[in-house]
């Protein structure tokens, strides 16, 4: 059973300096993807735009600038307000969001209840996955044997 951790709030979409335009935006986190956060945009289009990123760049990100390439986030204040912005670079253009830091911060904190950070592994079964996977069956005996005599047999001199 998952759990999502989801939150809805508006964004706004930098275009210069002077302007801004709202966009709502849904937050969202899975415990079946717990190293990702997902954020669903909606700029005038039909579909949302979505973008997927580590958890953790958003958690460093509400504090001091991270991040690099196709996502950075760092903290500002905007007339008073505390903010936190994201520069998302892809091959269909840029866009630099800027979300309220107490919604993102009260969403994240959510998150890390539910899967706090550096167990995320465990919720992907991967541990136990692995530790099946590597324990020998009895047919592995027959794979482990050396289906080739050695090269010290006599048998062949």
């Amino acid at each position: 059973m998952h759990t999502v951790v989801e939150r809805e709030l508006e964004l706004k979409l930098v275009l210069s300096p002077e302007r801004a335009i709202p966009v709502p935006a849904r937050l969202s986190y899975r415990t079946d993807d717990p190293y990702a956060v997902h954020i669903a945009f909606h700029i005038g289009s039909e579909h949302p735009v979505n973008w997927t990123f580590a958890r953790e760049l958003l958690v460093e990100g509400v504090f001091r600038p991270c991040g690099h390439g196709d996502v950075r986030v760092w903290p500002t204040k905007v007339e008073g307000r505390s903010v936190v912005l994201m520069a998302l670079t892809s091959p269909d253009g840029d866009a630099l969001l800027e979300a309220p830091a107490p919604a993102v911060s009260a969403w994240l904190e959510r998150t890390l209840r539910v899967v706090p950070p550096g167990s995320e592994a465990e919720q992907l079964g991967i541990d136990d996955g692995l530790a099946e996977l590597l324990t020998p069956t009895p047919a592995d005996d027959l794979w482990l044997r050396d289906p080739w005599p050695s090269d010290e047999s006599k048998d062949g001199e």
